[in-house]
């Protein structure tokens, strides 16, 4: 089974080239919109009080969600502060990594991760991993919009909780080809959206609503094949009022392109039904 020549939308940035070559291997006809970009806070006040309050052991975890906020965390509190200070701080508290990313930056900074959250690495994998743990002065390193779930239930489990922000998730400095596949979804043009991550929909609704032509957006995606990476980006897909179609078996590029590959003819025709 494969797209066999379908209009398959990838909202990817960083890996736009990566993600369109798997579509073209499974028959897809790739629509690349690139929908988000890193951008550094302006000002890390933040982060830096947020180190001071960890320098003076504060903490007794420390909870690192994406590998990129945990890198530019730590190359943030090098321009003040000695370079190995926030891996030697670190060394001294319980770290939790949400997954593979953050767990390869740690490694680089030599820190033992002392709790690996499992796959789908959600944020309910992530309390269901540390249940049983003492600690209850916890820092949480943020990755672009806050996490409320998580924080609630590291709060009504008697945590005192601190969060520390050092990047933010923006559009992309060019727009035109996120608001064509707006402009393209509503107008029925296509026939797959593959989301990889919760903030894609969130954008993609964002430009839509500014070209007043979000709800046939949205109603758009509905009648498609909606292909999800995992819970997270599925909460965000339901909330738009989009019900996700699949999620892979892992919660990976390469295994999402593949099986919604291998199902999308069946679920389109079930949908036309």
């Amino acid at each position: 089974m494969s797209f066999a020549g379908m209009q398959v939308l990838s909202l990817e940035s960083r890996r736009s080239a990566e993600i369109a070559e798997l579509i073209r291997k499974q028959g897809g006809d790739p629509m690349l919109a690139p929908s988000m970009r890193e951008a550094p806070l302006e000002r890390n006040e933040a982060a830096f009080q947020f180190a001071e309050r960890l320098f003076a052991g504060e903490f007794d975890m420390m909870i690192l969600l994406t590998g990129v906020g945990t890198r530019l965390l730590n190359q943030t509190l090098a321009t003040r502060y000695p370079p190995e200070r926030f891996a030697e701080a670190l060394r001294r508290i319980t770290v939790v990594a949400r997954g593979p990313k953050p767990a390869a930056v740690l490694r680089g900074l030599d820190v033992p991760v002392t709790v690996s959250v499992p796959e789908p690495n959600t944020w309910r994998e992530l309390l269901a991993a540390i249940r049983d743990r003492p600690e209850r002065r916890i820092a949480v390193q943020e990755y672009g919009r806050t996490n409320a779930e998580l924080l609630r239930g590291l709060r009504q489990r008697g945590a005192d909780v601190a969060t520390v922000r050092v990047y933010q998730w923006d559009l992309p400095d060019d727009t035109g080809p996120l608001r064509d596949a707006a402009r393209r979804l509503a107008a029925g043009e296509l026939h797959v959206a593959l989301f990889t991550t919760s903030i894609q929909i969130e954008h993609l609704r964002r430009v839509a609503a500014e070209d007043g032509i979000e709800a046939g957006m949205l109603s758009a995606l509905r009648k498609m094949v909606v292909a999800s990476i995992g819970p997270t980006t599925s909460e965000a897909l339901e909330e738009a009022g989009v019900h996700p179609d699949l999620e892979p078996t892992h919660p990976k590029m390469g295994f999402l392109v593949q099986e919604a590959a291998q199902r999308a003819e069946e679920i389109l025709r079930g949908k036309r039904r």
